[in-house]
């Protein structure tokens, strides 16, 4: 893969995280988080740039796609988990780890 290439796989994969931080549910944050680390895991082995391109576009569609879901789950009130208010008690993030 090339080096330009590579800096934009990983550009794009910091952004996902950090639009997947970004949910206000528990729930949807963690998933997110989880399925956007396993997804580039399972991929990191990938050099054919025909397929590299296509797993490029598929997440560009992800991350639209927690895009708006992000915005849309800000404009409902949601509830804290019992997670989130033991992890604020704690003094954590509640993101989940990285």
């Amino acid at each position: 893969m090339a080096a330009s290439s590579r800096e934009h796989v990983l550009s794009l994969y910091r952004l996902l995280l950090k639009e997947s931080k970004k949910f206000p549910s528990y729930n949807y944050r963690t998933y997110a988080l989880r399925r956007v680390r396993d997804a580039f895991r399972e991929n990191r082995t990938v050099e054919d740039p025909k397929d590299v391109e296509e797993l490029v576009k598929r997440a560009r569609d992800s991350l639209a796609l927690i895009q708006r879901q992000v915005c849309i789950g800000k404009m409902f009130k949601i509830q804290k988990t019992v997670v989130e208010q033991e992890e604020k008690k704690r003094g954590g993030s509640g993101a989940g780890v990285d």
